[in-house]
């Protein structure tokens, strides 16, 4: 997401108009309105503020990124290095998977919020998914709680065992 695309969602999020953000923010609606359309770049400082003003916090989180981890029968899984962290709603949503992870029932609806269905898709997730897929649903903190309930093939439990022994000793 770009820095205007933050800004805007920021303040869309707090319900603040440009004026009210400009006003809370001590610059003026003009600025605001080029920082959200592009036409501006705000200096760390400048987003910080604007950021605050709203009601957000910049921060800083390591990246995720992927290897590769070669499975049974050629199958290649995609492990991250640190497991992804997701927002509180993200992390409990209701969500209708991809038919790529879910062909057997489209359509059907998984409240994350329920340990069960969030097993079911944790499971899907793991064995069929992409990174983008697993920064979607996948919650690390929950995955771990759920680690020993989930059934997986061996090979998907064996690519994803050294990520989860390095936080959870045995």
């Amino acid at each position: 997401m770009s820095v205007a695309g933050l800004l805007e969602e920021a303040r869309h999020k707090a319900g603040l108009t440009q004026d009210q953000l400009a006003q809370q923010a001590h610059t003026s609606r003009t600025a605001v309105s080029a920082y959200e359309n592009g036409r501006k770049k705000p200096t760390l400082d400048t987003a910080e503020r604007l950021l605050s003003a709203s009601g957000f916090e910049l921060d800083m989180r390591p990246r995720i990124t992927f290897h590769p981890v070669p499975g049974a029968r050629g199958r290649v899984y995609q492990v991250p290095d640190q497991l992804p962290s997701l927002p509180l709603p993200k992390a409990l949503a209701t969500v209708v998977l991809p038919l790529s992870l879910n062909w057997s029932q489209p359509g059907r609806q998984y409240h994350l919020r329920d340990r069960s269905d969030r097993a079911r898709v944790y499971e899907a997730v793991l064995r069929e998914g992409d990174e983008k897929e697993v920064l979607t649903y996948i919650d690390g903190v929950l995955l771990v709680d759920l680690w020993d309930e989930l059934v997986l093939p061996r090979d998907v439990r064996a690519a994803w065992d050294p990520l989860i022994a390095e936080l959870v000793p045995a």
